[in-house]
This record gives structure tokens, sequence and C-alpha cells, in this order.
């Protein structure tokens, strides 16, 4: 199959769609991605890609075509610069395409308006799309701070009914996204389908899973973006509380807009039992699993924010790793079906702190581990993932 792939993330900017399109190439399709200048999440565009560097590459068998865009900065001016900046090169580019696919696949983050340069190149050359809905707009404005029912909330909803209108098939990262489809966009036309993530190969260990050795230390990795949706400061809160226990040891991996705001939360509190590592290479992330007693999970409270399915949840299994959280909804919902992990409430840190002592005091840690994995096997593999992205893929030429 030739396709078209559109995101305004790829590699070197840590997404799974990276490793989406080069296992398609491996498994014998045509793939070229319409994408943007790397600068997640740091925000600022590297010298390489500066100054109409780097615009066509091919990585890994992928035909990588790179659109202008502002880089995302630090300000929510400057995040809907790069928003906007994308959406708007990215419709010039699939406008000026030459080449004909046999259909166009989003991969659709955030910004819903990542989606654009797919319709525009649909209509010229009268083709399907399939749209991979990772982030629900506008619900993700709501979580962000913006009212719903805002006049700026209301005029995403009109942008986002007709993107999500405009596209031939749909799949869903968590099964909650659908009443939302249904009932606030009235997509009642699009087929839609859920299909959650998975985890790279990278996350899945090599060797059996045993209990811990050493009885003394406990090890707790948080791993991703530090941002405003991912309540970190929850679990610093509740390495506060845990401050007298020697025993436990918690791990921030990642970067994000909130990072620093957590360095000096750690600082005001004079904590130290919490250690920042900062933004890792893929490549690099095993280490941190392989170290961790029980990985952490946290979001806001948010109705919205409840419906969705963390990646790192299926990198957490795939590791067979208990999974320690506060958050709400389907997360929720999954570890406890999976009986992989011990959940409280979002944002409830007095909980996540009693979570840990509770964990730790547990015999049931292997079998958390073991049941994360065989739940992973069973829903999130990446052998389904892919056989199912193919097929739907592949009912657009029908």
């Amino acid at each position: 199959m030739k396709l078209l792939v559109v995101c305004q993330y790829y590699y070197p900017e840590p997404f799974r769609i990276t490793d989406i399109c080069e296992t398609l190439v491996n498994r014998g399709h045509e793939i070229t991605i319409l994408t943007g200048l790397p600068n997640y999440p740091d925000g600022i565009v590297p010298n390489d890609y500066k100054k109409r560097k780097k615009r066509y590459e091919i990585i890994n068998g992928v035909k990588v075509i790179r659109c202008f865009e502002y880089g995302r900065g630090k300000s929510k001016i400057g995040l809907f610069a790069n928003y906007f900046s994308f959406s708007i090169s990215g419709t010039i580019k699939a406008l000026f395409l030459k080449e004909k696919f046999d259909a166009v696949f989003v991969n659709q983050l955030s910004p819903i308006m990542m989606s654009l340069p797919a319709i525009a190149y649909k209509y010229k050359f009268n083709i399907k799309i399939l749209l991979y809905c990772l982030d629900l707009w506008p619900a993700s404005l709501a979580a962000g701070g913006i009212k719903s029912g805002s006049f700026v909330h209301n005029i995403f909803l009109l942008i986002s009914r007709w993107i999500y209108n405009s596209v031939d098939s749909i799949l869903i990262t968590s099964s909650m996204f659908n009443d939302y489809f249904i009932n606030i966009l009235n997509i009642n036309s699009v087929k839609i389908t859920h299909l959650p993530q998975y985890a790279e190969d990278i996350f899945i260990p090599k060797n059996q899973i045993h209990n811990k050795k050493n009885n003394y230390k406990y090890n707790f990795v948080f791993a991703g973006n530090i941002g405003e949706m991912q309540s970190v400061d929850t679990i610093i809160y509740a390495a506060n509380e845990l401050r007298n226990n020697e025993n436990v040891i918690i791990h921030l991996v990642g970067d994000g807009s909130k990072l620093n705001d957590c360095k000096l939360l750690i600082s005001e509190l004079n904590l130290s039992n919490v250690r920042l590592h900062g933004r890792k290479a893929v490549e690099d992330m095993p280490k941190f699993y392989d170290m961790a007693d029980a990985m952490l999970i946290t979001l806001k409270s948010n109705e919205i924010l409840s419906m969705t399915l963390p990646g790192k949840v299926q990198s957490y299994m795939a590791a067979g790793k208990p999974i320690i959280g506060a958050i709400n909804g389907e997360t929720k919902t999954i570890i406890n079906e999976a009986n992989c992990g011990m959940i409280c409430d979002a944002e409830d840190y007095i909980s996540l702190s009693k979570l840990i002592l509770e964990f730790i005091n547990s015999s049931n840690k292997l079998q958390m581990g073991l049941n994360a994995v065989e739940y992973y096997k069973s829903n999130y593999n990446k052998e389904m993932f892919i056989e199912k992205l193919e097929n739907e893929l592949l009912r657009l030429e029908e």
C-alpha cells in the first residue's frame, strides 16, 4: 500500500508514530509522512532543521517531508503559533504534492488542525482518510483551561466537528471517546473503531520477571511528559508525605512545561527523596523501567481527561511493572481490570502516599507485574495493533 501519513510530530520527537511508520515499511508498505520541524518538548527548532535544511529525508525507509512551523516555545501564544503555522504550511504543501497515494492516515494528537493537510489532499485527489484520535478535541482545550461554552471553545468545537466529519473512518485510543464523538460532536456518519495504543518492543524485558532482591530501597518511577495535564505535583506532594521513610525514592524522568515548577516545588519542600532525571532518549528508557519496583501515573481531576488512556500505560504493562497512580476514568478501570496495580482518585496525594506504603508491604508485587504483562499481551500487543491498522487502511480502498 502506498500511504501518506500526516502528523505534526515525528522523529527525533518522541512519538509512537515513528515506530508505526517504520513497522509499516518493514511489512512492505510505501510510507511518506508530511510532518513539521522537530521542537517537542523543549519548544526550540534545532539548527539542523532551520533555514530550509532537512526538508526532505529518508529515515529507515520512510520518506519524510517537513513543513515550516514555529517552535512551540513556553507560552500559550507560542503554542498557538506552532499549531497554526504547521496547519497552514502543511495544507499548502499538501495541495502542491503531485504524487498520488492509496489513502491518507492522520495520527491526530494536539492540535486537531494538524489534520487539515490531509483533508486538503483528500479533496485534491478524491481519496479516503483514516484518522487515529489520540487527543480528543475540543475537549483537550477545555482540560487546558479554556472553558466549555466559551467563545474560543465554541469556535474549536465547530472546527473539530467539521474535521472529524470530513474523514472517512476514525480510530479511538480510549473506548470512552465514543460517547463524546456521538453525543457532543454529533459524529454519526463516520465509522468509529476502538484501537488502543501499543508499546514499542524496546520496553519489553528480555529476561523473566523476578521478585526484588533488595528489600530495603524501593524505586518508584514516573516517565513521560511533565505538563499541566499530568499533575506531577501530586507525586511530589505524596513524596513530601513520605519524606521520613528512607525506603522510598521517587524518580521523575521526562521534560515538559511544568518541569521548572516541579523543580521549584521540590526545592520549597526541601525534598531529598525525589530524583529529577530530565528528558531521555527512548533507547535509554528501559534502564529506568528496569530499576523501578513500580511505575507511577497521574492526571488532573477532569471529566474529559478521565476519558483518555495515556500511552505510558501500555509501556508500563509491557515492561511487567506494577502501576501505582492517582487517576480517574478509563485508566483506573483498566488497571483495576488487569489487577496490575493500585489506584486512587486523581490529585489525591495523601491516598497516593498511602498506596506506595501499601505496595511496599504487599506480598503481591510480583503477581501485579505478571498480570500487567498478560493483560498487555491479550489487549495491546504490537502485532495486534498493526494488523488491525492495516485492515482499517485496506478497507479505505474498497
